[in-house]
């Protein structure tokens, strides 16, 4: 097992605190921030013909996307709608981590910056306090 540095477990700590510390909407928004990261990541990747580090990246983009699936509240009628636009990008995310296609990712990618920003725009309109968006 590596020894964590002080910084590397500072940071870790920091994170920590940041995950356990966050509201729901907060949360909703790292998430989709992760989402954006991993994607990032495997359009990188796949430029540089690591498939195994794409695989990797879309599979933590897929794991992001099924939790907000699970935690959709069905009594809402928008619910339907985020179960859709899920729904959707998860069956991408498959297309693109079978084929390996860097143009699915890019589209993707797309989608979950407008979610993203979307989200921001409907925090800052409910007066939940948005560090750094």
């Amino acid at each position: 097992m590596p020894v964590l540095t002080a910084q590397q477990n500072a940071y870790a700590q920091y994170k920590n605190n940041k995950v356990m510390s966050a509201s729901a909407p907060e949360l909703t928004l790292m998430l989709y921030d992760g989402s954006i990261k991993f994607l990032n990541i495997a359009d990188y990747a796949l430029e540089k013909g690591d498939l195994e580090k794409a695989h990797n990246n879309i599979i933590k983009t897929e794991k992001i996307i099924e939790y907000l699936r699970n935690t959709l509240d069905m009594k809402y009628p928008v619910a339907q709608d985020f179960e859709n636009m899920y729904s959707y990008i998860y069956r991408r995310l498959i297309e693109a981590n079978m084929s390996k296609n860097r143009d699915i990712i890019i589209e993707i990618n797309q989608h979950m910056h407008a979610i993203r920003d979307n989200w921001v725009e409907v925090m800052k309109a409910n007066h939940v306090y948005v560090k750094d968006a």
